[in-house]
């Protein structure tokens, strides 16, 4: 049995994207040869919603280690929230012990608090240990550049040049690399062409099926948020203006429909959960303003506060349709594709025409997922999609049970596997 040490920030009961990868995966390592010891930073550092239902899915005779991290209370006087560069030094020591007590054959990065991967390097040359790094997102990336500083990151100007000074240290000596997208691996090995030649794969995050019975089994531990007797339509997720050329067709289709369907008048409510990443109370609304802007105000309602992930799939479960509105970004994927998919409620998703989640959906032979843009077509599509909740004829939606298998998160564990394994005999 080949090891792993995964370094991952973020771990149940902390609710963060993240480490959902490695969260959903981590039951299928040992069948595909692979014991995984997991180093996290202790739950109480993190700002995350917490969620305990998080820990039912981890398996018993996985290790986990917590390490610590300096108070956020404490680094912010000097502008330095980041989880990872408050936690570095105790990574650095944790993890140096626990690679002079025991034989691992790999470490995996699996994290979007992307710092800490370059002591990748450092341990790759004091013990002799590949390592894989997983770019969920971009790391250093020019997307923010040209956009209005209303738009930008907290804080952008300097997490762009620190990135920009941390990101080849991380990469130029990476064993091997896992993405979400092509696109960005594509871009890292023209970065960076030392590179070029190392095992690589893009690996979707999967449908992680046993999530869907713990939200079933502990329905009385969430409160209500859908409101009875409407045709409720659900999106849980971060907002942002990145989104707003999808939400411009889409509020244009649904005026378009609420004024030409009595029922869908009085019946639609379309709503956006968890947009901010704010805390409870603080965020900002991106979604709700842009409604106001087509007449939509009572039939758009925007929650900025974030919700507990099975809360979140409690939601979906409830609702009579979902909805998933892409970025601007023509690599974004959303992850959320997969228990959206599990849920088989109709799913209204749209994507710029270059996203790899439009691929995906097309395998899953989803009816109503499509390229933004403002053609008459697919406006009368989404419409169309309105009005069929508003009436009811659209209750289930049957999709391909080949590609469910193919996105399962068994099945993405099984090739993250088989990249570990080519890293390791390369």
């Amino acid at each position: 049995m080949k090891r792993i040490l995964i370094i991952s920030p973020y771990f149940p009961p902390s609710n963060a994207a993240d480490m959902q990868r490695i969260r959903m995966s981590l039951p299928y390592f040992k069948q595909n040869g692979w014991q995984a010891d997991v180093v996290v930073v202790d739950e109480q550092y993190s700002e995350m919603v917490k969620d305990d239902l998080l820990l039912l899915s981890i398996p018993a005779d996985v290790t986990i280690y917590k390490v610590n991290a300096l108070s956020k209370k404490i680094t912010a006087k000097v502008g330095l929230g980041s989880l990872a560069l408050r936690s570095m030094w105790s990574y650095l020591k944790t993890v140096n012990k626990l690679l002079k007590e025991k034989k691992y054959d790999l470490i995996y990065f699996s994290t979007t608090q992307f710092p800490i991967t370059i002591l990748g390097p450092y341990w790759k040359t004091k013990f002799n240990i590949p390592y894989v790094i997983d770019m969920q997102d971009p790391w250093h990336s020019d997307y923010y550049k040209s956009k209005p500083k209303s738009e930008q990151p907290a804080k952008y100007w300097f997490s762009y040049r620190l990135n920009k000074y941390m990101e080849p240290i991380a990469l130029k000596k990476v064993d091997g690399l896992i993405s979400v997208s092509e696109s960005y691996i594509d871009d890292l090995k023209e970065r960076y062409p030392v590179i070029k030649n190392i095992p690589s794969a893009t690996i979707p995050f999967g449908a992680f099926d046993i999530d869907l019975k713990i939200a079933s089994d502990n329905i009385s531990g969430f409160v209500s948020i859908l409101q009875p007797g409407f045709k409720n339509i659900v999106y849980v997720g971060r907002g942002g203006a990145d989104m707003h050329q999808a939400l411009n067709i889409t509020f244009t289709a649904l005026k378009k429909c609420i004024d030409t369907n009595q029922g869908a008048s009085k019946k639609i409510r379309l709503y956006f959960i968890g947009t901010s990443y704010a805390p409870a109370g603080y965020g900002k609304q991106t979604i709700a303003p842009l409604a106001r802007h087509y007449g939509l105000e009572n039939h758009v309602v925007e929650y900025t506060d974030r919700i507990s992930y099975y809360h979140t799939l409690n939601v979906l479960q409830h609702a009579d349709a979902l909805f998933i509105p892409g970025s601007d970004d023509p690599a974004y994927t959303a992850s959320k594709i997969y228990p959206y998919i599990l849920t088989g409620k109709p799913l209204l998703a749209l994507f710029h025409i270059n996203s790899p989640a439009l691929e995906v959906l097309k395998e899953y032979e989803a009816p109503f997922a499509y390229a933004y843009n403002s053609d008459n077509e697919v406006l009368e599509n989404i419409c169309t999609f309105f009005s069929a909740i508003a009436d009811g004829d659209l209750l289930q939606t049957t999709y391909n049970p080949t590609a469910i298998k193919k996105y399962s998160a068994e099945n993405m564990a099984l090739r993250q596997c088989k990249l570990f394994n080519s890293v390791i005999t390369q």
